[in-house]
């Protein structure tokens, strides 16, 4: 493996996966594998973040119990990694940080990877409030998945809402997938409710939120 064992010698083509993962779930799972089955892509990183922008760090369960759910769920799946990436940095988690290390680490260890960012369409349409958008094109592609009630953008769409217009456009791959409606949201409320998640996590994810005591009750959440 290289670039501190994220990737393996020969990985040209690389999917990024980044997210809270509290927890990882199926859909997680199904997008991540259907976007590397369409792209062909060598591999697909998970990144949990450490300090999500967008959530309070008082509501997010502790980054060592995340990490740890994401290896249990890919851990059968040769072509997925977890990348700690995110974890190992101070600050808030901004992709336009992320993929941009990424693509520095590699090039460092003299890896030239093309690496695609996988996002919901629900996602892409506040992609140009995101932290230096430009930044996040510049060092990736986008990988946009559908979402239940916001279906792929057209290509004039992509033209008049993303910085950079045609230019930055055509540096987006939509993607078919068969998108799975369950949420890590819904996973947590679940627990909280004493109600069953098989099937909508992978056993080991459901041992581990079980021995763990996670998500029981407000006072159980294990912060960052």
């Amino acid at each position: 493996m290289t670039v501190a064992g994220w990737i393996a010698p020969g990985d040209s083509r690389i999917g990024v996966l980044g997210g809270t993962f509290d927890p990882i779930h199926f859909g997680h799972l199904a997008i991540a594998e259907q976007v590397r089955e369409a792209l062909s892509l060598d591999r697909v990183l998970f990144v949990p973040a450490a300090r999500p922008p967008h959530r309070l760090a008082s509501d997010v369960t502790a980054a060592a119990d995340r990490a740890a759910m994401v290896a249990l769920a890919i851990a059968d799946n040769a072509a997925f990694s977890l990348c700690r990436i995110e974890l190992d940095r101070d600050g808030p988690s901004y992709t336009s940080d992320t993929v941009a290390a990424l693509a520095d680490e590699a090039a460092r260890e003299r890896v030239v990877p093309e690496l695609f960012f996988i996002l919901s369409s629900e996602a892409l349409v506040g992609f140009a409030k995101w932290h230096d958008p430009d930044r996040v094109l510049a060092s990736c592609r986008l990988a946009v998945v559908p979402r239940p009630g916001t279906p792929l953008p057209a290509r004039a769409w992509l033209e008049s809402h993303l910085p950079g217009g045609a230019t930055a456009a055509d540096r987006v791959d939509c993607v078919e997938t068969v998108p799975l409606a369950n949420s890590a949201s819904g996973v947590r409320l679940r627990v909280s409710q004493g109600l069953s998640v098989r099937y909508l996590v992978p056993p080991t994810v459901e041992t581990y939120i079980c021995d763990h005591r996670l998500y029981t009750q407000p006072a159980n959440r294990r912060t960052a």
